[in-house]
C-alpha cells in the first residue's frame, strides 16, 4: 500500500500537487508512495512567492543568512534518522550510505555557511576609490539528481541562499520525497518565499529553464539534458552552472601495493553501484601488475553483498530506477555481442527490483562502448597499459573532463602525470574527496561553471563596480 502523499512548499507553505505521481522502491520495483506533480501554474506560484520574497532577503546582512543556512543543517541532523530511511527507500542506497549523505548535507550547510563573498579593492587613489562587491542575481532554479538527491540539491541552496538569492528546487521525479521533506523543514527557517521546492514529472524541468521569471538554472545530471537546459536557458539569457557526466579514469602505477589498494580501487568505481559522476568508470592498470589486480578486484567483488539497502550487511543496493537499469544492461549485452570477456558479473540477478551484479570487463579495446560510454552503474572496464605516454593520451581522448585519479607511492610522478589530465580534478591515491572549500568543475562536456568553494559561490552573483570620485571639479 502506498503512503500519504507528500507535499510541495511554496511561499512558507505546504502545498498539495495538482497531480499525483508514484515513487518506486528500486529494491522491489514496487510503488510505495504518491508525490506531488506540480502544475504549471503552481510553478508560476514558487516563482512568484520567491520573486516576492527576493528585494527583502538580498537585503539581509550576509551574516543572518548564514545563520539560518546553518540552522538549516541543524534541522536535517535533528532528522537524521527519518531521513535516511526515506532515502533508502526511494533512492536504493543502503542505509549506512544514506546516513553518509543526509549528515554530510548537514554538514555542507554549516560549513557552506563560512564561505565569504569577496570585495576587491580596485583603486584607491587621492581622486577615486573602486570597490568590486558581488550582488545575487534573483531567483534560482535548482534541479538536482537521482543519485544523491538530498546533498547535490545542497550544493546548490547553500550558495545560491548565502548570495542572497531566492530558490526554487526540483527534485527528479525518481527521487524526490527527501527534499520535499527537507522542504518542509526549511518552512519554519527563512522567511516565506526564500526557499520553494516543488515536484513533478518530466515536463517541470522545461518548465523551469524557459520560465522567464528565473534568473539562473543550477543543472546536476546527464550531458545530454544538459545540452538541451542549456538551449533552454539561453532563450533570455539565464545564468547557468551545469554538473555534468563524466568517464573518469584511473591510473594505476606498478609500484602500488596491490594487497592494500585493491579496496580502494574497488570502492572508488562501485560505491553506491556506480552512480556517481565521479566514480572511477575506466581503470587502467600497468601490465606488471594487472593480472594481480584483476584477480583481487574479482575476488573483492564475490564477497560484497547486494541486495535491498535497508537489510543490515548490505553494501551495495540497486540501480536507482528502471531507465537507468536497462540502459546499462544495454551496456553489458553489446559487450557479450563483442565476445569481451568478464572477470566477474555479466549477468543481471533474477529479482523484481534492478539489481545488477558488480561487473568488471578484462582489457575491452579502447573504442567499445563499455569504454566510451559512462554506464553510470556497475560495469567497470580493466585496461592494460605499459607507457605513461600512452596512457595519458588514452585518458585523455575522450569529450568528458569530470576527474581523474593516480594510484602510486612516488608522489611527484604522480603530481606530473596530474598536471596533463584534461579533467577539473585529479586525485592522487584517493577518489571522490570533495569538500565545500574546494572548487568543483567540469571540463569538456562535463559541465559548465563551478560548484564549492568561494568560485561556486560567485555563480550565484555578479559583480557590481562602485567608483567614487572623491571631489567635485570646481568649474
Amino acid at each position: 500500500m502506498a503512503e500519504a502523499a507528500y507535499m510541495m512548499s511554496i511561499g512558507g507553505r505546504s502545498v498539495a500537487g495538482a497531480g499525483e505521481m508514484d515513487v518506486v522502491n528500486p529494491a522491489d520495483g514496487r510503488a510505495f508512495a504518491k508525490a506531488p506533480d506540480a502544475s504549471r501554474e503552481q510553478l508560476d506560484m514558487a516563482v512568484d512567492a520567491a520573486r516576492k520574497a527576493f528585494p527583502q532577503w538580498s537585503q539581509t546582512p550576509i551574516e543572518e543568512r548564514k545563520a539560518l543556512v546553518s540552522r538549516l543543517g541543524d534541522a536535517i541532523q535533528d532528522n537524521l534518522e527519518p531521513l535516511k530511511r526515506l532515502l533508502t527507500r526511494e533512492q536504493g542506497k543502503p542505509l549506512a550510505d544514506a546516513e553518509w549523505e543526509i549528515g554530510g548535507s548537514a554538514q555542507w550547510c554549516q560549513a557552506g555557511a563560512m564561505l565569504e563573498l569577496p570585495i576587491e579593492t580596485n583603486e584607491d587613489s587621492d581622486e577615486r576609490i573602486s570597490i568590486t562587491r558581488h550582488v545575487p542575481l534573483g531567483v534560482v532554479g535548482a534541479i538536482a539528481p537521482w543519485n544523491f538527491p538530498v546533498i547535490l540539491a545542497i550544493w546548490k541552496i547553500v550558495p545560491a541562499l548565502i548570495a542572497g538569492n531566492t530558490i526554487v528546487v526540483k527534485p527528479s521525479p525518481f527521487t524526490p520525497l527527501s527534499t520535499l521533506k527537507v522542504g518542509e523543514l526549511a518552512q519554519s527557517i527563512f522567511p516565506p518565499g526564500v526557499f520553494n521546492v516543488v515536484s513533478g514529472g518530466d515536463n517541470l524541468g522545461p518548465w523551469m529553464t524557459s520560465h522567464p521569471g528565473i534568473d539562473k538554472i543550477s543543472f546536476t545530471g546527464s550531458t545530454a539534458t544538459g545540452k538541451k537546459v542549456m538551449e533552454s536557458a539561453s532563450k533570455d539569457l539565464k545564468r547557468i552552472t551545469l554538473e555534468l557526466g563524466g568517464n573518469d579514469a584511473a591510473i594505476v602505477m606498478p609500484d602500488v601495493d596491490v594487497e592494500q589498494v585493491v579496496p580502494e580501487l574497488f570502492w572508488a568505481a562501485f560505491k553506491n553501484t556506480g552512480q556517481i559522476c565521479v566514480a572511477t568508470k575506466r581503470m587502467y592498470v600497468h601490465n606488471a601488475i594487472y593480472d594481480q589486480v584483476a584477480d583481487g578486484l574479482a575476488d573483492y567483488a564475490r564477497q560484497v553483498a547486494v541486495g535491498d539497502g535497508a537489510q543490515q550487511g548490505v553494501q551495495l543496493g540497486p540501480v536507482q530506477n528502471k531507465l537507468q537499469y536497462d540502459r546499462v544492461l544495454r551496456l553489458m549485452d553489446g559487450a557479450k555481442a563483442e565476445n569481451l570477456r568478464f572477470l566477474v558479473g555479466g549477468e543481471p540477478i533474477k529479482s523484481d527490483g534492478y539489481f545488477i551484479p558488480v561487473t568488471i570487463v578484462d582489457n575491452p579495446p579502447d573504442d567499445a562502448p563499455v569504454v566510451t560510454e559512462e554506464a553510470f552503474g556497475p560495469v567497470l572496464p580493466l585496461l592494460r597499459f605499459e607507457d605513461v605516454d600512452d596512457v595519458v593520451r588514452r585518458v585523455n581522448a575522450t569529450s568528458y573532463g569530470l576527474g581523474g585519479s593516480i594510484w602510486t607511492s612516488d608522489l611527484e610522478a604522480a603530481r606530473r602525470i596530474g598536471e596533463r589530465l584534461r579533467c577539473g580534478t585529479v586525485w592522487v591515491n584517493e577518489t571522490q574527496y570533495l569538500t565545500p572549500f574546494a572548487p568543483f568543475a567540469g571540463h569538456g562536456q562535463s559541465g559548465f561553471g563551478v560548484e564549492n568553494g568561494v568560485s561556486g559561490l560567485l555563480e550565484y552573483a555578479v559583480p557590481q563596480t562602485v567608483s567614487i570620485r572623491k571631489k567635485m571639479s570646481v568649474a
